[in-house]
Order: C-alpha cells, then structure tokens, then sequence
C-alpha cells in the first residue's frame, strides 16, 4: 500500500493533535483544521488504512486513533515541521546559560536542570572525556632518598604525577633504565591493554628498579579510565506525574524507578560517531525500561578534550519539533560559551539565524 502525499498530511495532523491533546483523534477533529481540504469520510478512509499499514493504532472501540512507534518515526524523519524559537523562548535560555558554572559536576546538575525546565520533561546532562587518550611519556624523577615522582603525559596534553616511595633504593640509572622500558612498552595502550601479561613483560625488563612497575601500572591505568569516565546528572523526574500518561500511579511508578542514572547511562554510547540531534522513538531505545518512552538527545562542545550531551526522557507523545529544537538551541549556546576564552553575553532574543 502506498504512503501518499494525503496519508502523510493525515499522519502529520494527528501526530500533532494528539501531541497537544493527549486524547484519540478522530477522522471529524482532523477535517475541522483549517489547511485540511479533505473530507470527514475520505479522512476516515485514510485513517483505516495507516492503521493497517501500523502507522496509527486504535486503542479502544472508539473512532479515534493514537500513532504507534513507527508513526511517531515517520513523523520525525520526514513530516515534522521546523519549529523557531520565539524571541522569548532565545531570551530565556541565553539568560539561564549565562549563569556562572564553574566546576564539570556542578554546571552539569545545573544544564539538567535548566533543560528540565526549557521542556517540561526529565532531563539528563553528562560531560564525559572524548575517547582516545593514551600515555605519550612516562618520566621519574628522583625526589629524595627513597622516594621518586612518576609523571605521566598524556595525548590530550593532560599531565598527572604521583609520590612513590621506593620500596628498594634506586638511584639515577636504575630510574633512566625503568623510564626507557615504559617508554617503549607502556605508551599508546588503552586501559585494558594493561594485562597480567604486559605487567610481567615490563617487569623483566626493568632490572633493579622492578618492583616499582606494579604500583606505576596501576596509578596509569587508573588515570585511563578517569578520562573515558563521565560526569552526570539527572533532574525533573517528577514532571513526568504531569503527562496524563502517567495518571496510572503503577505505570508511573516503573518508569520513575527506572530514570536513574545506571539506566541512562547507556545513552552516550548511543551519540559516539553521530553528530545533531538523535530521537529515539519508543521500541528503539536500547534499555527495555525505556521502551514505553521516547528520548530525544544531543552533543556540544565543552572544550579541554570534553565532550557534553544532553536530553529529554518522555512520553511518545512528546512535541518533538519544539523539543528538539530548544535541546539543539541549548548545544548551540552552550558550545559557543565554552570556545570563548572571556564570557560575553549574546544579544536578548537573537537566535543563530540572526547573527
């Protein structure tokens, strides 16, 4: 059966008439808009058969209809309009991002925040380091009798250093021989490359100074896995009691159960390799806790070899066009705010388009 032009209009009008109502929408509430041309019967026609083809479900005995996952996707994909932010809309972001936010964790609770509000809906916020940083010099330097500094450089330009004691004397040579070993063995590896057998490797080859390795190999790997660690934060889940999907308390009570972070915290691998803004309509997100929800996610800059994400966990019913373009207003400014090395503030009310 063919999706023509009249079913995607049909499709799109409901789509968004049940966004706005949260009740079924009948074939005479569709023929009552004001661009709608077609008839209540031809309407009905329609409408039987885009539920035949699963792009719009029945749930009572009722005329009206409600879109399944796949409608909502094809709405997303191709029948959703742009939606512009008012100049209100602009104004009350840039005034909120504008707030001081000094440290990752904290500015992180703050952006979730701050989204939570801009939609009405539970947001999540993760600042994370981008993947790929690796050793690019080890040095040691003898700090006093029995104690010795490991400097660790990093890819990312980040440098690290830890106060060893030793736990054998080892003087200038012993050092230079244990550099030059992790030098050539212990650069460019990512934490799991650090193995039981790499250990015993190094160690060979390290002479007098070997009983220092396990301690070094340890703090490096350790250093590793903070970078590809994330910061994040979740807020607003409550707002989801104001969704009259959620009036059933049992129905909102598994879902609010499940709006933590462990769960969420599968989003990021989502975005890694994808730039924009990404909608995960119901049925398609990884988590089966978040089946019965969409979530509508996207990534900006924060600078110093980080990356941040933020999103919106909510009903399928959600509006997406708004949505997606407050999260994407969000990223925008919030990209912009890290790259300037002083804070200056954008214009009231002006949008990218208008600069």
């Amino acid at each position: 059966m063919e999706l023509t032009e009249r079913k995607k209009r049909v499709l799109r009008s409901i789509v968004e008439l049940y966004i706005s109502t949260a009740e079924p929408v009948g074939s005479k509430a569709v023929a009552e808009l004001p661009d709608m041309k077609y008839s209540s019967a031809t309407i009905r026609n329609e409408m039987a058969e885009l539920t035949t083809m699963g792009y719009l479900e029945q749930p009572h005995t009722s005329a009206g209809r409600i879109p399944s996952a796949a409608g909502y996707r094809l709405y997303v994909d191709e029948l959703m309009a742009g939606y512009r932010l008012s100049m209100d809309e602009a104004h009350s972001i840039n005034e909120a991002i504008e707030a001081k936010m000094q440290r990752v964790d904290e500015m992180m609770e703050r952006v979730a925040k701050l989204v939570s509000q801009a939609t009405d809906l539970p947001a999540i916020s993760v600042a994370s380091r981008q993947r790929g940083a690796t050793v690019k010099r080890f040095e040691l330097i003898l700090a006093g009798q029995g104690t010795v500094i490991l400097v660790v450089m990093l890819t990312n330009e980040e440098v690290v250093n830890k106060l060893i004691k030793l736990p054998v004397l080892a003087g200038e040579s012993e050092l230079k021989i244990l550099s030059a070993v992790l030098n050539a063995t212990m650069t460019g590896l990512a934490p799991e490359e650090f193995t039981p057998e790499l250990l015993e490797r190094v160690m060979s080859s390290a002479g007098e100074a070997a009983s220092l390795v396990p301690v070094i190999m340890e703090f490096t790997t350790e250093v590793l896995r903070k970078q590809g660690s994330a910061n994040m934060a979740v807020a607003g889940q409550l707002r989801l009691l104001g969704q009259p999907e959620y009036r059933d308390v049992d129905k909102a009570q598994r879902v609010l159960t499940t709006l933590d972070e462990e769960t969420l915290a599968n989003l990021p691998a989502v975005m890694q390799n994808q730039s924009g803004t990404k909608v995960i309509v119901g049925p398609e997100n990884v988590s089966q806790e978040l089946k019965d929800t969409s979530v509508v996610i996207t990534k900006f800059d924060i600078g110093d070899g980080m990356q941040g994400m933020i999103g919106v966990v909510g009903p399928t019913r959600m509006d997406y066009a708004k949505v997606t373009a407050r999260l994407s207003y969000f990223a925008e400014s919030l990209s912009k705010m890290f790259a300037k090395p002083e804070h200056t503030e954008l214009p009231a009310g002006k949008t990218e388009e208008e600069e």
